[in-house]
């Protein structure tokens, strides 16, 4: 597995929150603030309104790409790369794997670590 081949199967940011969407909610938004069902899509910023609660959201939200800057393919590769590699990763090789600083891929080391510990999934 490659970088290459994660921007072949989600050539774009669009296609990452297409997955996760489905793999997260089945498809079907749930409002991470109140659970509610009910929502307006914000396509153009790929969030949604929620109804219920009256707050705007993305399937990020109370993930471990939340906040972040770094295209989800990057992530993604990067998950691929901690959960199927016998040896530790570090921040230096993983930050010139993906093209990123060894601060920002310590700081994807960190939050993969933790979200593995939890059970996440993408």
């Amino acid at each position: 597995m490659n970088l290459d081949l994660i921007y072949q199967r989600f050539p774009t940011q669009a296609d990452c929150i297409r997955h996760l969407e489905q793999t997260m909610w089945g498809g079907t938004p749930v409002c991470p603030y109140c659970q509610s069902g009910t929502q307006t899509a914000m396509p153009k910023e790929s969030r949604y309104h929620c109804n219920g609660c009256n707050r705007s959201y993305s399937v990020t939200v109370n993930t471990i790409f939340h906040k972040s800057k770094i295209d989800l393919q990057k992530w993604f590769y990067a998950f691929l790369l901690i959960v199927h590699t016998d040896e530790d990763v570090s921040a230096r090789k993983l930050g010139a794997t993906l093209g990123i600083t060894k601060d920002s891929a310590w700081y994807m080391l960190k939050r993969i670590k933790k979200a593995i510990e939890e059970g996440f999934v993408i």
